[in-house]
């Protein structure tokens, strides 16, 4: 008996392309880019740790190992010079908080800050609203790519951006309006100040202060943003 093998023939290398032909045609997808700018400064320790942290030092404090007093004079004499060096912590509040100035990134520096857009989106009727940066899904070869021309259309560039891996860091429906949307992470990278463009209106915000904007997808905003 004689068996017949099918080669099949073509590349395997070929990059995968988004694709939405398994959803509604009515459906529109929505690449949305969660920009955000990381923690400048290290933030303040919470007082349950803190207590720790005390009682560990005085706990270690307690059964130390204890040197002689020669050891200890020889080892304190090391390094001993004209020298001295003035060292004054930067402000941890900043004139932006002062203001309230939620434009600046100079503010909440030990937070984590979002940008968010007022203007027309398509889901919104024609009206303005707050929302990400984001972008119908239309031609581009992946979704990220999509959503990387979302960001630019707002900054001009992408110079001093970051996109955290490949893959959506969330999924939300919009079954009023038929969209699908998906959210990308972005971040800041070595810059004080951004060009945003492309809106009537701009913020940046903690996660406490995003919440006040989309109170109807707080719960679930809430769970996708850690910080």
């Amino acid at each position: 008996m004689q068996r017949t093998i099918t080669i099949l023939r073509g590349p395997l290398g070929r990059g995968r392309a988004f694709s939405s032909t398994s959803s509604s045609s009515s459906d529109k997808i929505v690449a949305s880019v969660l920009f955000e700018r990381l923690p400048v400064v290290i933030p303040k320790i919470d007082p349950v740790v803190y207590a720790y942290q005390e009682f560990a030092f005085r706990w270690r404090q307690q059964y130390r190992r204890i040197y002689p007093d020669e050891l200890l004079d020889k080892s304190n004499a090391r390094g001993k010079g004209d020298y001295q060096i003035d060292y004054e912590p930067a402000p941890r509040i900043t004139e932006a908080d002062k203001k309230n100035d939620k434009k600046s990134l100079q503010r909440a520096l030990d937070r984590r800050l979002y940008l968010l857009l007022y203007g027309t989106t398509d889901g919104s009727a024609g009206k303005s609203v707050w929302h990400f940066p984001e972008k119908v899904y239309q031609s581009e070869e992946t979704l990220r790519k999509c959503a990387e021309s979302a960001l630019k259309s707002v900054l001009g560039d992408l110079s001093h951006t970051y996109f955290v891996g490949n893959a959506p860091m969330g999924h939300m429906e919009q079954t009023a309006e038929n969209i699908k949307q998906f959210f990308f992470k972005s971040q800041v990278i070595a810059a004080n100040k951004l060009n945003i463009g492309k809106c009537e209106d701009f913020v940046w915000v903690t996660k406490d202060e995003l919440m006040e904007y989309f109170p109807e997808q707080a719960d679930f905003l809430s769970k996708m943003i850690i910080s």
